[in-house]
């Protein structure tokens, strides 16, 4: 009897045993199908998460340029743009400044203005006002068109013309294209409006004052055959007529 209840008792364990394998495969199993559950969730999210990242970079991006889009457009507001070519006057003025200009005997300084008839002009190279490939003013730029705006302020005038010019080079660089789609004629534009801009930001002279134009590599004062003379090509004018020659006193 003892024999046959220690069998069965080893049987009884032995199949204890047995059935308790299972059990522990399936609660592996069952472990294993909840930890795969869990990390495929979190991926999901963490898949989500990263997409709407993207999506808000992408909307900061385009409100951006939209913000950039919209000061060109108050700019351009500000001021009359018309087209090169639009005053016969004007470029009399602009052919006397370059005669000029050739019996000066040395480069014109950075900011330099020469009497007209019928007014003055400051012309001013471009490397005091932007970066290369930029119509943007910097630092040095914009003291140098505060003391210009209230040298211009300081006595009755008429118009003020502002001319953007480039030299001949194409612009090459994507950035740059992507700005200026039009080329070096969009860029001396967008110059000329930049300059416009921050001398009637100065609260000296009145928008309804100005007048812009951008000539682009059209009107060099010598030949684009040197990085010198393309340097003296790259500049903006800022014609001011004189009071009552271009209609009311200013």
């Amino acid at each position: 009897m003892n024999t046959i209840r220690r069998h069965g008792q080893l049987a009884v364990t032995a199949i204890s045993s047995a059935s308790a394998t299972p059990a522990l495969v399936g609660l592996a199993l069952l472990a294993s199908c909840v930890s795969q559950g869990k990390y495929s969730e979190t991926l999901e999210s963490a898949k989500r998460y990263q997409t709407q990242v993207h999506d808000l970079s992408q909307h900061v991006a385009q409100l951006e340029a939209r913000s950039e889009q919209l000061k060109g457009e108050l700019a351009l507001s500000q001021v009359e743009v018309l087209e090169a070519g639009f005053d016969t006057d004007i470029e009399h003025r602009m052919g006397e400044l370059q005669e000029m200009l050739n019996t000066l005997g040395r480069p014109p300084g950075d900011v330099e203005r020469f009497d007209v008839e019928g007014g003055y002009v400051y012309m001013v190279q471009d490397k005091v006002l932007f970066a290369s490939g930029s119509a943007t003013v910097g630092e040095d730029g914009q003291k140098a068109l505060g003391q210009v705006a209230a040298e211009i302020a300081a006595l009755p005038h008429g118009r003020v013309w502002v001319r953007g010019h480039t030299d001949s080079d194409p612009i090459v660089r994507p950035q740059t294209l992507k700005r200026f789609p039009g080329g070096n004629l969009e860029l001396s534009a967008a110059r000329a409006v930049q300059v416009a801009s921050l001398l009637v930001s100065t609260g000296q002279i009145p928008a309804a004052d100005m007048v812009v134009a951008g000539f682009g590599p059209h009107e060099p004062i010598v030949a684009n055959d040197s990085a010198d003379n393309k340097r003296l090509n790259r500049r903006v004018e800022i014609f001011v007529q004189d009071a009552g020659a271009g209609g009311e006193d200013r």
